[in-house]
């Protein structure tokens, strides 16, 4: 998420508020990707198994989206009443730069 002095108070912005709907995104995730292995153990059909790796993809990206809004709500808001603007719009554009590739 940021640096703890992005904060404030020694610490970081709790992503409380979406936690648990991460976690169950992350758990369902999961599953998918354990379905996977497991229609390649079964040689199941190549464009079948490519389908459910492009669910997957799309479900980690549906969970970055929702980290990165988390954080320039929260982080990086705080930054800037801060006065740490620039350095965390910096750090914001680094990890968007690395997320959309």
């Amino acid at each position: 998420m940021s640096t703890p002095q992005d904060a404030g108070q020694g610490g970081r912005i709790p992503i409380l508020r979406d936690k648990v709907d991460l976690q169950e995104r992350l758990k369902k995730i999961e599953g998918q990707v354990r379905g996977v292995q497991k229609m390649i153990d079964e040689d199941r059909y190549c464009v079948d198994i490519l389908i459910q790796i492009t669910a997957v993809r799309a479900a980690l990206n549906k969970v970055g989206l929702q980290l990165l809004e988390g954080h320039t709500r929260g982080c990086v808001t705080a930054a800037i009443k801060g006065g740490r603007g620039d350095e965390a719009v910096d750090e914001l554009v680094e990890v968007l730069s690395k997320f959309a590739k």
